[in-house]
């Protein structure tokens, strides 16, 4: 498994990503809904990539791939679903005695190293 800093460094890493690009996408300086945006390219980016290769930019970056607890590619149900827990932060940081978040925990998924 993953060990919990290198997590949230690829976490860190896909969220400035997904900042830039929507800053690219708000037109005439309107940053109130840059937040709004950023969450949206941010479940888009993470259900597309996580669903596809496995990981993120960042995660692909620092060496991790989110797998099924069981083996196996993550399904894009799942995906969908331990993306829109991480982005309500709560599941994210609440971790059991494995180290796996309650995100994780939930949809049968487990972050590793590749």
């Amino acid at each position: 498994m993953a060990a919990p800093g290198r997590r949230l460094v690829a976490l860190l890493i896909d969220w400035w990503l997904c900042a830039l690009v929507s800053y690219g996408l708000i037109t005439r300086g309107n940053l109130v809904q840059s937040n709004d945006w950023t969450l949206f390219v941010f479940f888009v980016l993470s259900v597309l990539t996580v669903g596809t290769i496995g990981s993120t930019p960042g995660k692909r970056l620092l060496g991790l791939r989110v797998v099924r607890a069981g083996g196996g590619r993550a399904t894009l149900g799942q995906v969908a679903l331990r993306t829109f827990l991480l982005m309500l932060a709560i599941p994210a940081v609440i971790w059991d005695r494995d180290g796996r978040g309650m995100h994780d925990r939930l949809v049968g998924t487990v972050e590793v190293r590749m």
